[in-house]
């Protein structure tokens, strides 16, 4: 298919709402474009409804749900509200304004729905019967809410403000209001997107007579953060069942402290007296400081004790008897891709249980059972993101199978979940799982969001590989092929390389690094579980902690040349593609690829990890995963020699960057980068695309002054997939 025909798809919007009164604008609704044809474009792809949260009524009888559409021409989104019967059944959009409703919850009676809404000029809540009538203004606050949560008896209600801080970033001047420099006094001073001059807290706030009143800041005068920076929500607070406690999440930590550790811990506190209470640690503990001076195997002492969780712990949520709080845990400090467990804790007898230890990898996502003695949990599991049970003993149960992920589930019934799930080759939906005694859970799809695309695009087909490495392991990858494959031509192939560096290569479905897109272009895509991935045991994903250029790089070659096999792929037009870890493993095989490939193409990568040690925002992670800073001896030694890197050893990443091996650059390579990027700074890309350029190699680099780690703008989005593609079949299509 001509690829300029894709790129100028016109976007014809088959449904247009008409303006409601409350909103101003024109409505952003459900959009069915034009399509030229069978394959997935950058259009349409920007043209699906996105699933976002899910909320059931407490009789478990009505669902709400919220979907977020993108206009191109306009260049934003509007996020409605949902609602249907439990079985799928009545689904009628709720939402009449240009106004974004988000966040919706039920009263505990269930005959009204709580929503986030803009109508007023600011975020607060409303609400309004559950056909969407009688809407009305619940909050009137100065500052936004960012987040809320009514308590079980109705009476109060946790609210989310951002509150300013001047821990990192001094005070401005009152006669300086004007001035845009910031003096800088410690670490923590930016974060993901943007500098820390607020934090949200929690506040809790008595709600009367359909008023929410003035909220009492239950974190005032500490200069610490719930929900936690830069993605945490309404998850991390939640009520106890009687009202009478909140439990949240919080890192008790400021400046250097904060970003060198990921130790934050489950707090308790009684709205009646105020009294807070750590339910992690005891009083008496204190968590030794980490020094980035030490090596990393002294770094992964695990400091856990019987009493002590040294890493994440997020997510608190009380059973519905109210006797036990479960949260996710991570034991050690520092290592922010920890195997996370599930954690629960008798407030009766104050002993803890891990109830997931016979599950080898991390739980996403769990919710209690209506029986408080059953929870349900999401985590991966040989590429495949599933739901899984357990009860307090720890006896952990599968209830899904399929090339799918399960991204979310929660109980609506003692033998009913409700689950959202997607995969390679579709975006997310709604689903109810009914268990049964012994086996799977029955799974019934109850909602169709993007049916218009599914029914109209052909995907390609996708197949699991397994490839025998070098050293006699196996490793998982996804081969994803062209609509209409035919196995008589040859094609193009790209080498897909995944990000974290520890995020899973699962049945992902992406708006931006979308397998099925680059598969509609004509190229066979393999997407490698390389060592250090989730969900194959601890030993595979830890073998990539202080070494990124071992045996993960080569768990990636080989995973490329065990593909070449194949008499359709065409080895002499291959490719070589990933975004942050997977952009550091584009710029680190363009020195030692040997010839593979005839294009590269980097996004949010990191070029020089020993400039990245200090660009970086959050220390913990280069502490843990370069082993240590590089100013320690021996540390900053002389770079490895190019040959003796791929033998599979173990090698510092400082001695083995990519800035180090331009000297064997020799293939056309794309940078993008974001130059809202705290994570990995727009520094990286540029550099490497200098580097390009003087080394006398065909290079482009796409730079967005207004994006950060994640391209997040309608037409950013389309501007980025068409110069992905334009790239590639630059030099893989001639």
């Amino acid at each position: 298919m001509n690829l300029i025909k894709i790129m100028t798809a016109a976007i014809t919007l088959a449904s247009t709402l008409p303006v409601a009164a409350a909103g101003e604008g024109t409505i952003i609704g459900k959009n069915q474009i034009t399509l030229t044809g069978d394959r997935l474009t950058p259009e349409a792809l920007w043209a699906m409804g996105r699933i976002g949260s899910v909320t059931v009524s407490p009789d478990g009888q009505l669902i709400v749900y919220t979907v977020s559409y993108y206009s191109v021409p306009q260049n934003k989104s509007h996020t409605v509200l949902y609602r249907m019967n439990a079985d799928g059944s009545g689904n009628t959009l709720l939402t009449v304004s240009a106004d974004n409703e988000t966040e919706p919850s039920f009263s505990p009676d269930g005959g009204r729905i709580r929503f986030l809404s803009n109508a007023s000029g600011s975020s607060q809540v409303w609400e309004m019967d559950t056909d969407g009538s009688n809407r009305r203004q619940l909050s009137r606050c100065p500052k936004d809410v960012e987040g809320y949560k009514f308590s079980p008896d109705g009476r109060q209600v946790i609210l989310v403000h951002s509150v300013d801080t001047y821990t990192s970033i001094e005070k401005k001047y009152d006669d300086l209001p004007l001035a845009s420099g910031m003096v800088i006094t410690d670490l923590n001073y930016k974060h993901w997107d943007r500098y820390v001059t607020a934090i949200p807290h929690i506040f809790v706030a008595t709600y009367v007579d359909g008023t929410i009143g003035e909220g009492k800041d239950i974190l005032e005068g500490e200069p610490f953060e719930c929900p936690m920076l830069p993605f945490g929500g309404s998850e991390q607070f939640n009520w106890s069942p009687d009202s009478r406690f909140i439990v949240y999440t919080c890192r008790k930590k400021t400046g250097r402290d904060y970003a060198i550790s990921t130790d934050s811990d489950i707090f308790r506190y009684e709205v009646a007296t105020g009294n807070t209470t750590n339910l992690c640690k005891p009083d008496s503990y204190h968590e030794p400081a980490i020094d980035p001076s030490r090596s990393m195997e002294q770094q992964a002492v695990n400091r856990q004790t019987e009493d002590c969780n040294a890493g994440y712990d997020t997510n608190p949520t009380y059973s519905p008897d109210g006797r036990y709080v479960a949260w996710l845990s991570m034991a050690r400090n520092g290592y922010e891709s920890d195997r996370t467990r599930l954690c629960v804790l008798d407030t009766e007898t104050g002993s803890k249980t891990y109830v997931t230890e016979s599950f080898e990898s991390g739980v996403d996502g769990f919710s209690w059972g209506t029986d408080s003695r059953s929870l349900y949990f999401t985590g991966v599991w040989h590429a495949r993101s599933m739901v899984y049970a357990t009860d307090l003993k720890g006896t952990v149960r599968q209830l899904t199978s399929g090339d799918f992920d399960y991204g979310w589930v929660t109980a609506t019934g003692e033998k009913r979940l409700l689950a959202t799930r997607h995969s390679i080759s579709a975006p997310d939906d709604i689903y109810a799982l009914t268990l049964k005694r012994k086996g799977e859970a029955e799974v019934t799809r109850l909602t169709e969001e993007n049916k218009y695309f599914q029914e109209r695009l052909v995907m390609g087909e996708v197949k699991e590989r397994w490839v025998t490495t070098s050293d006699g392991q196996k490793e998982l990858c996804w081969v994803i092929y062209p609509p209409h494959f035919d196995p008589s031509k040859k094609y193009p192939a790209l080498l897909y390389c995944e990000g974290g560096p520890q995020s899973p290569v699962s049945q992902f479905w992406s708006y931006r690094w979308n397998l099925q897109i680059m598969a509609a272009n004509d190229y066979i895509i393999i997407a490698p579980n390389r060592r250090g991935l989730p969900g194959f045991g601890m030993e595979w994903l830890e073998e990539i902690s202080g070494d990124y250029s071992g045996r993960c790089m080569l768990d990636l070659l080989e995973a490329i040349d065990d593909l070449c096999k194949e008499p359709y792929v065409d080895r002499d037009r291959l490719g070589c593609v990933g975004a942050s870890f997977g952009g550091y493993s584009v710029y680190y095989l363009a020195g030692h690829h040997d010839k593979r490939f005839k294009c590269f193409i980097a996004h949010d990568g990191i070029f020089n990890t020993q400039q990245q040690y200090y660009e970086t925002e959050e220390m913990w992670f280069p502490n843990w995963d370069m082993g240590a800073a590089p100013w320690r001896k021996g540390i900053s030694a002389s770079p490895v020699a190019a040959e003796q890197v791929n033998d599979g050893q173990k090698v510092n990443p400082f001695t083995t960057s990519p800035h180090l091996y331009v000297d064997r650059w020799d293939t056309p390579i794309l940078c993008i980068h974001g130059e809202k990027d705290y994570r990995i700074l727009s520094s990286q890309g540029q550099s490497a695309f200098s580097a390009a350029i003087m080394r006398g190699i065909p290079a482009e680099l796409l730079l967005y002054p207004d994006e950060n780690h994640w391209v997040l703008q309608p037409q950013n989005g389309v501007l980025w997939q068409r110069t992905f593609f334009r790239w590639l079949d630059r030099w893989l299509k001639k």
